[in-house]
């Protein structure tokens, strides 16, 4: 995505109380490059770990801190919340989050963010215990279902408190694109159907097969459209993940119940995204009840048929269809990953495949793709984050959109 679309945009910057504060000011310093008028407003905690002189140098406007400051032209988060058309909270701390998702308005930064109407981006920044806390998951989940906010996930590594985890706040760089797809919605009009997620196959009530899929790459995939103005339909197996914000999902649980959701969804879509680790085979027989070991019996063996291969399915359902949605699958291989990801491309009647080594991306925050294209497109990713790829892959499918909605 293009920074550009931030230029002569007002965006207000909250700076909650956290370490990653310090992270704001080159997060402040990118917004203004790229040509947008930054008004600040900070907690009183932030001021602990950074000043709002650093702050006001960088925006070039004075920072709000107190909710009764000797600055107020009118009502001061009145004023700040209706000035801004875009509202960044970087870092978005546990405790501002709980505060935003009980709508208290405890301190200026509370009461601005009570206040504001329009789009709200925040960058989540804590402990991990406290980012995998059910607390707070349910306060996010509130944010984004009933407020429709959006987030900038956090990264994994290691954190101030000397923990290792997830709850790094993301980086100013990708906050920054984030920001700047909420602007553009050059996805309206459209509407865009995600597969994310495992599957689970059922062998008896207790015991099934899997996959390690996380659902981070669909997820990604699922919100960097809805940032970008799609109507988003994800149908999820399993996860742990919250639903992103403007996105309907239908949970699944196995192979045969995401074909079912794609079929259901498939007719008003002009894209799919298959980011879905659909499993290749489920129990011919799902047991009744738990499976017990039997006396003597040193092995067991469970017959497995095929499932259905959705993909491929759409790729011929679609062949010689007059308009079609553009197909998009993935390739998750542990070798030869160029000649596999050119055999799948042909194999499944997809218009791109996008190709990665399980070693890069399985579980994890970040990935290194190559997209290959029907029409001998050939891209190159590097490492970059998964919401990063999420935004290459809907440009890859953006330009094979026929020209008009």
């Amino acid at each position: 995505m293009n920074s550009d679309t931030l230029e002569g945009r007002a965006v207000l910057l909250g700076i909650t109380g956290g370490i990653a504060a310090y992270k704001s000011a080159s997060l402040c310093r990118l917004f203004v490059k790229a040509g947008a008028h930054v008004q600040v407003v900070m907690s009183r905690a932030a001021c602990e770990f950074i000043t709002p002189l650093t702050l006001q140098t960088l925006s070039g406007r004075e920072v709000h801190v107190d909710m009764f400051g000797r600055s107020v032209k009118g009502v001061e988060h009145i004023d700040l919340a209706d000035d801004a058309e875009l509202f960044v909270v970087a870092p978005a701390t546990a405790d501002y989050l709980a505060r935003a998702a009980t709508g208290r308005a405890s301190d200026l930064i509370s009461a601005v963010t009570l206040a504001f109407t329009k789009q709200v981006l925040a960058a989540p920044a804590m402990n991990t215990n406290m980012w995998n806390n059910p607390a707070t998951r349910r306060n996010l989940d509130t944010l984004a279902a009933s407020h429709g906010w959006n987030f900038v996930q956090p990264g994994s590594g290691e954190l101030a408190c000397g923990w290792s985890g997830q709850g790094r706040m993301a980086e100013p760089e990708e906050i920054l694109e984030a920001a700047s797809a909420l602007f553009s919605a050059d996805l309206r009009g459209r509407a865009v159907l995600v597969t994310a997620g495992p599957t689970v196959e059922d062998i008896d009530p207790v015991r099934f097969l899997s996959n390690r899929s996380s659902g981070k790459m669909g997820y990604a995939v699922a919100a960097a459209a809805a940032r970008r103005g799609a109507e988003v339909i994800l149908v999820s197996g399993p996860t742990a993940l919250p639903c992103p914000a403007g996105v309907r999902r239908v949970d699944v649980r196995s192979a045969l119940e995401m074909q079912r959701a794609v079929d259901e969804n498939i007719a008003e879509v002009d894209a799919v995204v298959m980011c879905a680790a659909v499993a290749d085979y489920r129990p011919a027989k799902v047991a009744p009840h738990k499976l017990k070991k039997q006396r003597g019996e040193d092995e067991r063996i469970i017959e497995l048929v095929r499932n259905p291969d959705i993909l491929a399915g759409l790729g011929a359902r679609f062949a010689d269809a007059p308009s079609r949605p553009v197909l998009a699958g993935f390739a998750l291989e542990t070798k030869d990953l160029e000649r596999a990801a050119q055999k799948k491309l042909a194999a499944k009647g997809a218009d791109i495949i996008v190709a990665n080594l399980a070693a890069d991306g399985f579980a994890k925050d970040d990935n290194a793709a190559l997209i290959l294209g029907r029409d001998g497109a050939r891209r190159d990713t590097g490492r970059v984050s998964k919401r990063q790829l999420a935004e290459v892959i809907l440009d890859e499918i953006k330009s094979r959109f026929p020209a008009n909605p």
